[in-house]
């Protein structure tokens, strides 16, 4: 009886409410409550990852092997208010949810062959400032379900500006040396899902992947958040 008291006074003090809608949540719902949940602008690129116009963006500048997102990013829609909350509000546990989310759409199906998710790093100084990698929040959300461990493969060393106002050349640039594999002997021969949280032209993605493909990586798969154009 005492525990359900403690939990109703934290429910009033600090209340439980879904980051779309505001809305109160249930004691089953985590951050996101269910009629969320179910209008989620989930993607269909699972169902052609060989084939899409995300795998079209990075021809060229990498050899992957597939590319999916779980959610189409549209400005104002619901990704980018998700995102906006896992970056800048606090809310790591958004894109651990996310992660366990598309992680149970993806089980079994795509990849039954992968050794291990990496998630793209921050700077040190960036990831010390808001307190985690939102990157590798939603890749421990689909270690969860996939069954695919987490390992911290790449490193960022050197700090760079914001992709968000660049063009695509001006990205490419932006990233060049700026990634640097950490363990070697873990990345060769080993196929890997490398997880984002956006991919717009891929610059990023496409960096880190040809640092590990370099290192003698079997095979790198792109997986992110959302995408968008």
């Amino acid at each position: 009886m005492r525990l359900f008291f403690v939990k109703d006074f934290l429910d009033l003090v600090f209340p439980r409410n879904c980051e779309l809608c505001g809305k109160a949540l249930f004691d089953f719902e985590s951050n996101l409550c269910v009629p969320c949940k179910g209008t989620l602008p989930v993607t269909n690129y699972h169902l052609r990852p060989w084939d899409n116009d995300l795998k079209q963006k990075v021809e060229g500048l990498t050899q992957v092997r597939m590319v999916v997102s779980f959610l189409r990013f549209s400005k104002s829609g619901k990704s980018q208010k998700l995102l906006h909350a896992i970056k800048y509000k606090g809310k790591p546990k958004v894109a651990e949810e996310l992660g366990m989310i598309y992680g149970t759409m993806l089980k079994d199906k795509l990849f039954a062959d992968v050794d291990y998710i990496v998630p793209v790093p921050l700077h040190l100084m960036k990831e010390k400032r808001r307190g985690y990698n939102q990157s590798e929040k939603f890749a421990q959300g689909l270690s969860a379900n996939l069954e695919i461990p987490v390992r911290q493969l790449l490193e960022r060393v050197k700090f760079t500006d914001t992709q968000t106002e660049k063009t695509r050349l001006e990205r490419l640039e932006n990233v060049q040396g700026v990634f640097k594999v950490k363990n070697a002997e873990m990345v060769k021969n080993s196929r890997i899902i490398l997880v984002d949280d956006v991919m717009t032209t891929g610059a990023t993605l496409c960096s880190c992947a040809n640092e590990l493909l370099g290192a003698g990586a079997k095979s790198v798969d792109f997986l992110t958040i959302a995408a968008g154009n």
